[in-house]
């Protein structure tokens, strides 16, 4: 999966939906099932195990929480690697996969997906002085530079397969485990660019008082959906939900409180 372990700390942008009005009136009453959702707990900001409380938490929790709230449906939440879950879930182990699944055609040929509730698109952060590269070609060609990635993340595979030359063991690419660490290191001039998404880059651009920019244009997009077995009755009423939450800011509530003021382990 090109996205795996995408995002730890790089934000997102929620796609754009047309506007509903008294459209939540309309969703459907599941009334009160149990509905088994299964996640990894190793995608964070969007689904992990905080290390303070030891809690379950992220972005994707809060989202379906709140789809069940106004669905009115219970959640099981239940555990399994990546390697596993699409399988599980077409097999109807599960009745719904959250992990921040690209969505693919090959994957439809298993699953159903809901309507994209995320878009990440790439884009680069350097300092704010920085005039040897503008874009992902010029900084490609400038050889001494160092991009700063988590290993497995969409940036680190943005670096090497839009960027660099498709290698990831290319030593251009200086490894850290928080986005917040490979942040710190730009800022003291051990790396040249951060790949982050343009929500959480914006955030950090306006945090840091000129001292960081954003460069160039995004380097592609992905769209993440949550995954059902094929003909499941839950996609529909989802999809609604999905349209709901983001006419009311209510995901746009979720990208703030995930992707620019909780702090991973900085």
């Amino acid at each position: 999966m090109f996205s795996r372990r995408a995002l730890i700390a790089a934000g997102l942008s929620t796609l754009v939906l047309s506007p509903l009005s008294s459209f939540a009136a309309e969703l459907p009453d599941l009334g009160g099932k149990t509905v088994v959702v299964v996640t990894e707990n190793a995608y964070p900001p969007l689904q992990f195990v905080d290390p303070k409380s030891g809690q379950a938490i992220g972005w994707e929790y809060d989202a379906m929480n709140e789809i069940a709230k106004r669905l009115n449906f219970k959640v099981e939440y239940q555990n399994t690697s990546w390697d596993a879950m699409i399988q599980a879930v077409s097999d109807g182990q599960y009745q719904i996969g959250m992990t921040g699944i690209t969505i693919k055609d090959d994957r439809k040929e298993k699953v159903d997906f809901s309507d994209p509730y995320m878009r990440s698109e790439q884009f680069m952060l350097v300092r704010g002085d920085e005039t040897r590269f503008t874009d992902g070609k010029s900084f490609g060609a400038f050889n001494d530079g160092l991009v700063g990635a988590q290993p497995g993340t969409t940036p680190f595979y943005t670096a090497v397969y839009e960027i660099l030359d498709g290698n990831e063991s290319n030593p251009r690419i200086k490894l850290f485990e928080t986005f917040g660490a490979t942040v710190q290191a730009l800022k003291t001039g051990d790396v040249d660019v951060v790949l982050t998404d343009g929500t959480a880059g914006k955030g950090y651009v306006d945090a840091s008082n000129g001292g960081l920019k954003l460069i160039g244009g995004p380097l592609g997009s992905e769209d993440f959906g949550f995954i059902f077995p094929k003909g499941s009755d839950l996609v529909a009423p989802v999809n609604a939900a999905i349209a709901v939450l983001k006419a009311d800011g209510t995901l746009d509530g979720l990208n703030k409180k995930w992707f620019l003021d909780y702090k991973m382990g900085e």
